[in-house]
């Protein structure tokens, strides 16, 4: 118990606030050294809102990870932050809570403005977003492309102190004027890489625009491709860096890969089903339209199966991904949309049923298993055509992608097994 955690009541009597905390069980699975390599720091020694650390630890958060412990401090101070670190290493939470501990819930207006590049995250974000600021009475507002405007419009209007937005739709609401920005303090723009990509060509230039010029920034990215570094350059002022990459891939993964003809990958498929204790899996497909082939094929083998591709209608979307992080479902297809961000602690296998062409969208697929620590595996189903991109891809981010066993060991990527182990030790 930190001293904090005891207070003086108006009575004058020592008040455990944290005793009375709903935390959830502990999670008692092995972590590597990606979330576990700390200094030691507890979130109690930050100097945070007992409101916002209610929220901390009552989602289950006990000690901060490196990304936190480094990029808290500094974010607090006021500073310009720029961060690699690896998906699934707490990189949200680093950026969330020193944006809750500085939002002034008696002023309605819009403080903080969180940017990312696609729905699903912006879910993910704002739903970590409400349970953090749960016991704080922050206005939390998340809006993308596709859902409606006028709702937002109106949910604007009612005041938001957060907003958590895609670059299309909150530019819009800006040029509408619907979203002042003129006194939001703070912007964090997450996954930077693919924000500066051209997929959204100019548009984080227009939106830094709109805020004020004694504005902080947060930008995280887990590649540092020249954009990054140019935007950089031309709006962050003395930029405290962060640099917690000093290898890509998360050790927790082990990857492997199976080198099978194109006609045989989904009886290929069906025997990894058959032979890993998969707790939850994903599997990349290349294309929308192999996404759906693919989930087909699986169902007809027998197994439970959703699919999510750029092209499915918004709510459709939604109610997938809600019901996959919610365990309604053992496996997953989906395209490169997926790749992410996307936090779900159950997944312990990916599957790569077509392998990626670019070295940056296999690391953000292969991070989708072994989220903050926890172990998981990568398996590749490899063709002849894509032999050289494997070793390429292999080079590029300094990594070993090995034969497939015939026999892959559960204590790599099934906890209960890492135990058993460890105690067998």
């Amino acid at each position: 118990m930190t001293t904090t955690a005891l207070q003086m009541n108006n009575n004058g009597v020592k008040d455990d606030w944290k005793s009375a905390l709903k935390a959830p069980p502990r999670d008692t699975r092995v972590q590597t050294s990606d979330v576990t390599n700390t200094r030691g720091n507890e979130f109690d020694e930050f100097c945070l809102n007992r409101e916002l650390l209610m929220g901390i630890f009552e989602k289950g958060w006990e000690r901060p990870s490196p990304i936190q412990e480094a990029a808290i401090p500094v974010a607090l101070l006021g500073r310009d932050v720029l961060a690699r670190a690896k998906n699934g290493t707490g990189k949200t939470g680093a950026y969330i809570i020193p944006l809750l501990q500085k939002v002034d819930v008696t002023s309605q207006h819009i403080q903080a403005l969180i940017v990312v590049p696609t729905r699903e995250l912006a879910l993910q974000t704002s739903h970590i977003c409400l349970e953090l600021s749960k016991h704080m009475n922050a206005k939390v507002m998340v809006t993308t492309g596709g859902t409606n405007l006028k709702d937002d419009i109106l949910r604007i209007y009612d005041n938001v102190h957060v907003v958590i937005a895609t670059p299309g739709r909150i530019l819009d609401l800006i040029e509408k004027k619907v979203a002042v920005m003129d006194r939001c303090g703070m912007c964090v723009l997450d996954e930077a890489d693919k924000l500066l990509s051209q997929d959204f060509k100019g548009m984080l230039d227009l939106l830094i625009g709109h805020l004020p010029n004694d504005r902080q920034i947060l930008l995280f990215s887990a590649t540092f491709p020249v954009t990054v570094e140019q935007f950089m350059r031309r709006h962050l002022k003395a930029a405290h860096e962060i640099n917690l990459m000093e290898e890509l891939t998360l050790k927790g993964v082990t990857q492997y890969y199976a080198f099978v003809q194109e006609r045989q990958k989904v009886h290929c498929l069906n025997t990894l089903f058959s032979k890993l204790q998969i707790n939850q899996s994903i599997i990349f497909c290349n294309s929308t339209q192999r996404v759906e082939l693919l989930a087909k094929k699986i169902a007809e083998l027998g197994y439970s199966c959703y699919y999510i591709h750029a092209r499915m209608p918004q709510p459709h979307r939604n109610r997938v991904f809600h019901d996959f992080r919610n365990g309604l479902c053992r496996n997953l297809v989906c395209s490169d949309l997926f790749t992410r961000g996307i936090d779900i602690q159950a997944v312990n296998v990916v599957i790569n049923f077509d392998f990626p062409k670019m070295a940056e969208t296999y690391l953000h697929r292969i991070g989708r298993s072994g989220r903050f620590g926890h172990l998981g595996v990568a398996i590749n189903l490899i063709t002849y055509d894509d032999r050289h991109q494997l070793h390429r891809i292999e080079s590029e981010l300094s990594t070993t992608i090995a034969p497939i066993p015939k026999v892959i060991d559960p204590s790599l990527y099934v906890a209960e097994a890492h135990a058993r182990g460890a105690d067998d030790d």
